[in-house]
């Protein structure tokens, strides 16, 4: 375990709530600007279906003992979360924003940079959904075009572009619900993709042009960066758990027996299965066991796989960077961990791909399982939190309460402790000699 003499306002915990899995992740900034990891938990997820709760006591028990895990291995209480949200029901589109300025003199500035970004949260959205982020594309300055930071030019009219993201609120409020009965408080909320990318992407493959594949056990996450920028996102509704499910059916076996076949024996190839064993299954209650070979089993995993890919080249289509992307694609997520899937992925999509894992930020010293594709959210969230922090736009401890107590405090002194001080002075120069002196 690392050294814990960290002070506790400049820790901060991820909350990744996914569809087979609740990780909680508490760390900081060293002095390299490296993040160290201070402690973590894992617990198996029931209450999430495809990316959203759909149980709300399954998943407060399952965030609890997650959180509780990562306290122990920090030696430290928590009470504040950065947490992610996913699932189908995220949408994104495009939308153009104008701001005329009175000034054509003055520099263009943060400031009207930030009254463009706040005029999109006003956007008419079908009714139930709400607004989760809003990413500037490029920007126009006096029909000046192609502008990727306007900061410091002079113009009257400024445009931009502008990826807005959308979810439903009810998704959003049954995160917070769960969160909050916990007793933890949310200090942010950031799409997991935006997070995975985080963890995952050079700055090199953003400017280049590359699609990020997360695949989780609900949905797979899709997410297009072109110089530097987020182009496109959208979420697929298939993931790890459509796979085990074509197991469990393809072969007539146990959803755990099927879980068990895919991470052990699984191949997302069935070129790549040479050996081609039989892999022997257990029966229920004494009858025969069955017998499954390798290569069977890579046929049913390849056939889903293929077609989840099918719905990530269409998506990527749909963007308009399918030639663009030079850095090709990066999987990651519970997914990325299937044999050869990386191989499959090049040979379907006909582009470049590699396994992203989340340690290019993480210190010396970190756990080893934290080296692994499922992390690539927790680890993502973890980062945002940080630059929130940094930036000054969340705060780990909640000053409300504290406010609250110091003021019940006052009030049972009969005010603030200045004017006590005041009244008491002014009692003790007015008060009748004391008979004694």
């Amino acid at each position: 375990m690392m050294e814990q003499n960290f002070n506790k306002s400049d820790v901060v915990v991820a909350l990744d709530i996914g569809t087979t899995k609740i990780c909680a992740i508490a760390g900081r900034r060293n002095k390299h600007g490296k993040i160290e990891v201070l402690g973590f938990g894992k617990v198996a997820s029931e209450g999430v279906l495809r990316g959203v709760v759909s149980n709300i006591e399954k998943t407060v028990n399952a965030i609890s003992e997650a959180v509780a895990s990562a306290q122990r291995s920090a030696g430290k209480e928590f009470r504040v979360v950065h947490v992610g949200i996913a699932g189908q029901h995220i949408k994104s589109l495009q939308h153009r924003g104008i701001l005329t300025r009175d000034n054509d003199h003055t520099e263009i500035s943060q400031r009207d940079i930030d009254r463009l970004v706040s005029d999109m949260y006003k956007l008419v959205l079908p009714p139930g959904d709400k607004i989760l982020h809003v990413i500037p594309q490029e920007y126009t300055v006096d029909n000046e075009q192609g502008i990727i930071d306007p900061i410091g030019m002079s113009g009257i009219r400024l445009e931009a572009n502008f990826h807005i993201i959308t979810g439903q609120i009810s998704a959003s409020n049954n995160i917070y619900r769960c969160v909050e009965r916990t007793g933890l408080k949310v200090s942010n909320m950031t799409l997991e993709p935006i997070a995975s990318a985080a963890a995952v992407l050079s700055e090199e493959e953003k400017e280049a042009g590359v699609a990020l594949v997360d695949m989780g056990g609900g949905t797979t996450d899709i997410t297009i960066f072109a110089d530097g920028i987020i182009r496109h996102t959208a979420v697929v509704p298939l993931g790890g758990n459509v796979i085990t499910k074509d197991i469990k059916e393809g072969c007539t076996v146990m959803a755990q027996q099927a879980e068990k076949l895919k991470v052990r024996f699984g191949s997302a190839l069935s070129e790549e299965v040479y050996d081609n064993r039989i892999i022997t299954i257990p029966g229920l209650r004494g009858r025969d066991h069955k017998e499954i070979s390798e290569k069977n089993l890579a046929h049913i995993i390849q056939a889903r796989v293929e077609e989840i890919l099918d719905y990530v080249l269409w998506e990527i289509r749909r963007s308009g960077y399918e030639r663009k992307l030079i850095a090709g694609i990066v999987l990651t997520g519970g997914g990325a961990l299937l044999n050869h899937i990386d191989k499959l992925t090049e040979y379907h999509t006909g582009m470049s791909t590699r396994v992203g894992v989340p340690v290019e930020h993480l210190a010396h010293g970190y756990h080893e399982q934290l080296g692994s594709p499922i992390y690539a959210t927790g680890i993502g969230l973890l980062m945002k939190g940080l630059e929130d922090l940094e930036a000054g736009l969340v705060y780990q401890e909640e000053p409300v309460p504290q406010q609250v107590e110091a003021d019940e405090e006052d009030e049972m002194m009969g005010g603030k402790w200045y004017e006590q001080l005041f009244r008491r002075t002014k009692e003790w120069f007015e008060a009748e000699p004391d008979s004694e002196f």
